[in-house]
């Protein structure tokens, strides 16, 4: 009988399913793994320290490069913990844009993880699938900040602008001619509202496409049943949040627990696992992605039937509008003071948190009342994840640690910071 042998290894960071930014030293007996340790720091940013020298609102467009996967959900929180320093209300119709665009985000976020994840474990098809309909939704996050990812959309006090009026439209060229843009342009004649209302009506047959691909699919249930189990217990001891902890079958969600903007409002579950292995978690992501769809359809009908303000009327936050700024010298100086100095908020701090894609990403501010923060620390969902990648993949086989690093839908940005 062959002795057993043992390794240690480098998997990563040039592993395809290691993300290029993360160095996993795997002590392997034969083919199982007996100690997986995560080498963090290859895409270290120091975002929270750079915060310390940017303006509070320059410091915006920092929060989208965290988690570049989820941009607007982490400005969300960074807004939100300066509007509790500042004490300030922001207007309602913002509040439901803000929620528009987290769920447009969350459906951002689980496309590309689930087609991500496919990939990791060997299903080609469902990535290009994923992708398809992430470029619709690039171009609302386009139409309505005039960046495809990086957004820098909200601000204190409310968003950077109304959603359009006209939604941009393909024009005619040499590969693709007026009759194939036509086709192209029908359902972008309307408002950005209709257009994102035509791809809700969409996007669940697009959900019923990728669950024809993969639920049911027997070498996926092989590659995720009973791999990476956590249990209840286990999952709040090491504090995850998110679709793990609800893979796990604890019902935690922010939105309904401790709701913030018009969350109280919506209608929509928490879907909750049973097992707590990398299954139920892909069956969670995937119910989440139909409740955030329900959730937007909603936003919708109430945006259509309200206009109104988008952003605070208090001009020692929020810039006063050109015109106003042109006629009115009050205004005009608000808007020099706002531009050069930044906003000063009143010393203090502050938590502030959201149900991000991937769990529970919160923002703690402090400051001295000048118009920079004089700490930020950020608490991003995946760093207690990974924490217990090695816990979740002991005794499981070399293939398995990618199916771990997979469902913990994991990005380096936000861990390194």
């Amino acid at each position: 009988m062959a002795e057993i042998k043992n390794y240690t290894l480098n998997f990563g960071p040039q592993h395809p399913a290691a993300h290029g930014v993360l160095r996993l030293v795997l002590e392997l007996d034969g083919e199982v793994i007996q100690r997986a340790d995560p080498h963090i720091g290859l895409l270290h940013r120091a975002t929270e320290k750079l915060a310390e020298t940017r303006t509070w609102v320059q410091n915006v467009p920092y929060m989208d490069r965290l988690d570049y996967v989820s941009m607007m959900a982490n400005e969300h929180a960074y807004v939100m913990a300066i509007e509790k320093l500042l004490e300030i209300d922001v207007p309602i119709r913002a509040q439901y844009i803000r929620v528009m665009f987290d769920e447009i985000t969350r459906l951002l976020n689980h496309l590309l993880w689930i087609g991500c994840h496919g990939l990791d474990v060997g299903a080609m098809a469902v990535f290009l699938y994923a992708f398809r309909e992430r470029e619709d939704l690039f171009d609302m996050y386009e139409a309505v900040s005039g960046a495809r990812m990086h957004a820098a959309y909200y601000r204190p006090g409310g968003v950077y602008r109304d959603l359009p009026d006209q939604m941009p439209q393909y024009i005619a060229n040499k590969i693709r001619g007026e009759k194939a843009m036509k086709k192209m342009n029908e359902n972008r004649t309307g408002s950005l509202l209709d257009f994102i209302e035509d791809f809700t009506n969409r996007f669940p047959t697009y959900v019923d496409e990728y669950e024809t691909l993969l639920t049911d699919n027997r070498i996926w249930k092989q590659r995720l049943v009973g791999i990476g189990v956590v249990t209840p217990e286990r999952a709040l001891q090491l504090g995850f949040t998110g679709a793990m902890l609800r893979g796990s079958g604890i019902e935690w969600d922010l939105r309904k627990k401790q709701p913030y903007e018009v969350y109280d409002q919506l209608n929509f579950d928490i879907p909750v696992g049973v097992n707590g292995d990398s299954y139920d978690r892909y069956l969670v992501r995937v119910e989440e992605m139909r409740q955030s769809n329900n959730i937007i359809k909603q936003c919708i009908s109430w945006l259509k039937a309200n206009p109104g303000s988008v952003i605070s009327d208090n001009h020692k936050v929020a810039v006063p509008s050109r015109v106003d700024m042109k006629s009115n010298m009050e205004e005009l100086i608000h808007h020099f003071k706002l531009f050069t100095e930044g906003l000063h908020v009143p010393a203090g701090q502050a938590y502030a948190a959201v149900e991000h894609p991937k769990g529970e990403f919160g923002i703690y501010a402090i400051s001295d009342g000048a118009n920079k923060p004089y700490r930020l620390k950020i608490r991003a969902p995946g760093f207690p994840h990974l924490a217990a990648l090695d816990e979740m993949a002991k005794g499981h086989m070399i293939a398995d640690a990618v199916t771990i690093i997979g469902t913990q839908d994991i990005v380096f940005g936000e861990i390194d910071r």
